[in-house]
Order: C-alpha cells, then sequence, then structure tokens
C-alpha cells in the first residue's frame, strides 16, 4: 500500500495545473459565484486515519450528495417499502428529465435523480412538519461526522427554490400520479434545505465512513445501518450516483460514488476508506471534472476497486 498522504499530495500537484476546467453550475445562482479553481480532497480511513490536501476544509454545497444521507434515513423509517415509491435502475436520462418520469407513470428511476430524491424526501416528511424533518436529516449528517458544525447554506436553499422551476414540475407530476403524501411546497421545501447543506471535504469523508465500514461508525463501533443495507446503498451509489455518467465513473475508479453540482464527489472504498473530493468545473454529466480525474487517480495508486485489485 503506497503512502496515502503523499499519494493524495502527489495527486493534487499533478490537477493543480489544470484548475478552473469544467463548467461550474451556473444555474443556481449561488453556485455561480464559486472561485472554479478551488480543489480539496480528504482521505479518511477506517482506522480513523485522515489524508487531505488543497482547500479540504473550505465548506462548499453538497448538493446532490445529500441523497445518499436522505435514502439511508428513509430507509430506517420505510425500510424495503420505500421501493414502492422510487426505483433502483440506473436512469440513462439528465437528472433533472421529466420524459421519463410520464413514461413509468411517476414512479422514479432511482432515489440519485431529482425525481427520486423529492419522493424520498416525502418518505423522510412522514410524522413530521418540513422544518422537523430538515432538523432530522442535520442531525443525522452531524452525528455520523461527529461536528455540530455543519449547517444548511441558508443563501443556496433561497437560491435553489427561487430558480428550481423544473423540480417543481416533478414533483406536481409526481403527485398527480397520487406518489407523493405531502404538499409539493413542503416536500420541495425538505429537498432544497438537503441539498443546500455545506460541508467541507474532511467532514464529508468522515461522514461517509459508516458505508465503508460494513454500516457502523468503525471509531465509536455504533451501528449506523445493517451490513446488508450498506452493501445495498453502496451498490445504488455505484450504479446511480453520477446520473448518466455512473458507467463512465464505474469503468474509471470502480468505486460508489455520488456526485453533486456543487463540484463534490462522495466515494466509498469499502472496508478501506472513504474520500470526498470537491472541484467546481463540472463534465458534460454534470460531475466535477477535476474531482473524478482525482478520484481516478487514486484507485490507480492504491488499487482500491470493488472489482479487485
Amino acid at each position: 500500500m503506497p503512502d496515502l498522504q503523499a499519494t493524495v499530495d502527489e495527486i493534487y500537484a499533478k490537477l493543480s495545473p489544470r484548475l478552473g476546467e469544467g463548467k461550474v453550475a451556473d444555474y443556481i445562482p449561488q453556485l455561480a459565484h464559486v472561485d472554479p479553481k478551488r480543489f480539496g480532497m480528504a482521505v479518511v480511513t477506517v482506522d480513523g486515519a485522515v489524508h487531505k490536501a488543497g482547500d479540504c476544509d473550505v465548506p462548499f454545497s453538497i448538493q446532490s450528495i445529500s441523497k445518499v444521507f436522505t435514502l439511508t434515513l428513509a430507509l430506517g423509517k420505510h425500510g424495503e417499502t420505500t421501493w414502492n415509491r422510487v426505483g433502483r435502475e440506473p436512469s440513462g436520462t439528465a437528472f433533472n428529465s421529466i420524459v421519463q418520469l410520464e413514461h413509468e407513470e411517476g414512479k422514479p428511476r432511482n432515489p440519485f435523480i431529482n425525481a427520486g430524491a423529492i419522493a424520498v424526501s416525502d418518505l423522510v416528511l412522514a410524522g413530521h412538519t418540513p422544518r422537523e424533518a430538515i432538523g432530522e436529516i442535520v442531525r443525522f449528517v452531524r452525528y455520523l461526522a461527529d461536528d455540530e458544525t455543519i449547517a444548511i447554506d441558508p443563501s443556496v436553499a433561497k437560491s435553489e427554490e427561487a430558480t428550481g422551476y423544473r423540480n417543481f414540475a416533478l414533483a406536481n407530476f409526481m403527485r398527480s400520479f397520487g406518489k407523493l403524501d405531502h404538499p409539493v411546497e413542503h416536500v420541495l421545501g425538505v429537498y432544497f434545505h438537503h441539498c443546500a447543506l455545506a460541508m467541507t471535504c474532511t467532514q464529508l469523508a468522515r461522514s461517509g465512513l459508516f458505508l465503508a465500514a460494513s454500516g457502523r461508525k468503525p471509531l465509536t463501533g455504533h451501528t449506523v445501518v445493517s451490513r446488508q443495507r450498506a452493501r445495498r446503498i453502496n451498490a445504488l451509489m455505484l450504479t446511480c450516483g453520477h446520473y448518466d455518467g455512473s458507467g463512465d465513473f464505474a469503468y474509471r475508479v470502480g468505486l460508489p460514488g455520488k456526485s453533486g453540482v456543487g463540484g463534490g464527489i462522495l466515494a466509498v472504498a469499502p472496508g478501506r476508506a472513504s474520500v470526498a473530493v470537491w472541484s467546481p468545473g463540472l463534465n458534460q454529466n454534470g460531475n466535477s471534472l477535476i474531482g473524478s480525474l482525482a478520484l481516478e487517480m487514486l484507485a490507480n495508486r492504491t488499487g482500491w476497486s470493488v472489482f479487485g485489485q
């Protein structure tokens, strides 16, 4: 096994000249202001060691990465009945597409596209007011990361609410098929707020560690989810976590991962480590361009892959 800190430093040095490549997600006005030359990386191993470089302690908008945490909560509340409301298949279409939703009568293809995450937000909302549901999500992420400072960026949430016409359309469409239990504005309030969570690479890598450690927090021994559920969440991240670029990410990196249009990616090396990268410039599929390259380099240098060394 190579020296992990040296590996992280080398990846950072190699990719630094390319910072600024890709396109920042400017359709969410608050994200348009982010410096495209930011780049951070953090690797937290299951024994608790942290290896990091660059802007790893600068908070950024995690956006769709939060969908991993809301799915975990929904499965905890509803178990396998969650899958009555959302599928488990890759979509093959854009993350905010409405076409497939019409064809499949309002049941989203998977929990990581926008429609699927809206359905999951509806499940998390069960028995709660929107404010309580948002509070539960924030508390859960703080618990996973062992960090009480993690919070939602209200300006990003407001920015998403003001411009989220496509998400309003998706939610209303699902409601028309009877696939949402709560008022659209309540469900989207929860959805916009959890996507506006601000975290650093270090916090994000820590929060994903339970997925690398068979569902437990390895440093405390506390069980977050069962071993089987952790494995299944990882499977969904591998097949669906990068929108319609998921196959290419699996081919190049070979690890479960979830991206967000804020430029972050959370990746899991089962039994070994949780990794978070952040670089705001996105590729054509809406995934961090430099972040994806960093994870590909890490997988190549460490031999980490769910497909063998």
